[in-house]
């Protein structure tokens, strides 16, 4: 298998946006389903739903709904005035390519063996499709075949999430089962770990969202995605990188996926007209939300020697260029702090790029010639390994499963590649209090509290397993409508050296007006409507003029069902508070 995946899928013609319309094959299904060839041509097609794939942009950054992005602009239905009038049809034609083919995937010229693996392949995007389309608008039809015009489930009501969730899971486990490869050396190719994997996020997710939405069966569910997390654990096929210098960021500027973590991946090459954007995303003020997060984040990073950062009161004074000293390494590979360097000399926090002063750089690579072009080849990471761990430690925690020896392999692994030297091997005991009041007043449980911490700072930014669907699950929307804190400014109105290079950084104007510019001095109003100063007088606040909202109402869980899906078919109903 090539190391990147080329679409040139033209055999089967599929131009139906909605379930109404009869997409018709433009060749006769003989020459797809009669050989192998034809099955593995087909079910390439499938990838087509990976982030990046064709669109010379990946969808890091995609953070509007991330509880740890302060730009607080967040979906559009988190305004008041949006309603399903505003909601754009939903799409299914990606469905219909997938039962297409399992419909007609029964050519006895080829293999049993053969066929099981392709239909396993097929039905694991099946349930990536609808776990999509359930995390967005709860209940949705089942539909497990290509539906002609006539279809009586064209005009059906949607099926409840159990019904869908428990097809879901029949799908993976069929991928688990019967898709031959289980590891891939190019992490470009669905594997049956890839499916267990996605059985893992899919479980996790499920079981969660009922536990903390007060609905049935939560831990058949947790247990499911602890079950599948172990499938992949016992397997032996991947570990945490541990090499170099900045292993975790390795992962993430990395050309070639490092398969020894990475389960799978999009794979960039400039010779076949594949790259991204990824330097102008995170060095570009015009091109979405800026890479940068809170200092309510910052403060969740342990100190090497595994003690809480906010334990010592200090850490409230502490200014930039010192409050990273002594913290986990992977701090200082997500985001620009003292000492960073790329190929153009130190980098500061470019205040064009970032809200608060914490300016992440974890996709960015180091050749400052890439920014603000679309040059990029670094490989986009769907799946990895550290996910699994910390899916299995979560489903554990929920369930008062998790032992020492679980904490180790998972948590206790993770840390330790972020340099940190103690409790990664037994569980915590004690509640964080800052942890618990800032992040998650409900939960009370110490171990739960800490897997939270360390899915934030494993996967901060990756969308796939770490966007929205952990507000939904964890029930915590109104994390989005935090106040949001920058650095602290010891003293405003002169000029201040954030990396401590000898040069002048930044500029906080306060109470003086606007000095003469000086070389490449950033000069921050925190009068203006974007800003302000925190009740310490010292620490900067952001909160853009234009959010709407200040509360959190449970209808913003899911979108609603947009006015023509229902005009189509009126039987489908409404999500509540639409």
């Amino acid at each position: 298998m090539k190391k990147y995946i080329f679409l040139a899928f033209a055999l089967i013609a599929f131009a139906s946006c909605d379930m109404y319309e009869n997409p018709k094959a433009s060749v006769g299904k003989d020459a797809l389903f009669a050989s192998e060839s034809g099955l593995k041509m087909y079910t390439n097609s499938m990838y087509d739903v990976m982030p990046g794939l064709g669109s010379g942009m990946t969808s890091w950054g995609q953070t509007g709904t991330n509880i740890v992005n302060p730009y607080l602009g967040v979906r559009e239905r988190f305004q008041t005035s949006y309603s399903a009038d505003m909601r754009g049809k939903w799409g299914w034609t990606t469905l219909r390519n997938i039962n297409y083919f399992l419909d007609n995937n029964t050519n006895e010229n080829v293999s049993a063996a053969v066929r099981d693996n392709y239909n396993g392949i097929a039905r694991f995007w099946r349930a990536v499709f609808y776990f999509t389309m359930t995390q967005e608008y709860n209940d949705v039809p089942w539909i497990d075949h290509a539906l002609e015009i006539d279809d009586e489930l064209l005009h059906a009501p949607r099926d409840k999430r159990d019904v869908v969730a428990e097809h879901m899971y029949e799908d993976l486990q069929f991928a688990i089962e019967h898709i031959s490869e289980s590891s891939n050396s190019t992490a470009s190719v669905v594997t049956s770990l890839v499916a267990a994997g996605m059985q893992s996020r899919f479980c996790l997710w499920e079981g969660t969202f009922r536990k903390y939405h007060g609905e049935a069966n939560a831990d058949k569910w947790l247990q499911r995605a602890a079950d599948a997390a172990d499938i992949v654990m016992k397997s032996g096929k991947f570990s945490v990188y541990m090499g170099g210098s900045a292993p975790y960021r390795a992962l993430f500027v990395a050309k070639d996926p490092i398969a020894t973590e990475v389960m799978l991946a999009t794979v960039y090459d400039a010779t076949q007209g594949m790259v991204n954007g990824e330097n102008r995303r995170c060095t570009a003020a015009t091109l979405g939300n800026p890479f940068c997060t809170s200092r309510q984040f910052m403060n969740l990073y342990l100190n090497l020697d595994g003690t809480r950062y906010t334990d010592n009161e200090a850490y409230k004074t502490q200014e930039f260029m010192h409050e990273f000293d002594g913290r986990d390494k992977r701090i200082g590979q997500t985001f620009r702090i003292p000492g960073t360097i790329r190929s153009n000399g130190p980098a500061y926090p470019d205040w064009g790029y970032t809200f608060t002063g914490y300016m992440g750089m974890k996709f960015c690579t180091d050749d400052a010639d890439l920014d603000g072009k679309y040059m990029n080849e670094n490989n986009y990471v769907w799946m990895r390994y550290a996910e699994v761990l910390l899916n299995y430690a979560e489903a554990k925690a929920e369930l008062g499963t998790l032992t020492d020896a679980d904490w180790a392999k998972t948590i206790g692994a993770l840390r330790k590649r972020g340099g940190i030297t103690a409790g990664t091997e037994t569980k915590p005991t004690t509640v964080d209090t800052y942890l618990q009041q800032t992040w998650f007043p409900k939960i009370t449980d110490a171990t739960v509290l800490e897997v939270r911490r360390e899915r934030l700072i494993e996967l901060i930014w990756e969308d796939t397993p770490n966007a929205f669907g952990d507000v939904q699950r964890w029930a915590c929307g109104e994390l989005l409508f935090m106040k949001w804190q920058g650095i602290y400014i010891k003293e405003f109105d002169k000029n201040i050296d954030l990396d401590l290079d000898g040069t002048p950084d930044v500029y906080f104007i306060k109470d003086s007006a606007k000095p003469k510019a000086e070389g490449h001095v950033a000069y921050i109003d925190v009068k203006n409507s974007n800003w302000s100063i925190d009740t310490d007088g010292h620490t900067i606040l952001f909160s853009p003029a234009s959010r709407a909202l200040e509360t959190w109402t449970e209808r913003m869980y899911f979108a609603p069902i947009s006015s023509s899906d229902l005009a189509l078919n009126p039987n489908l109903g409404q999500n509540p508070g639409y």
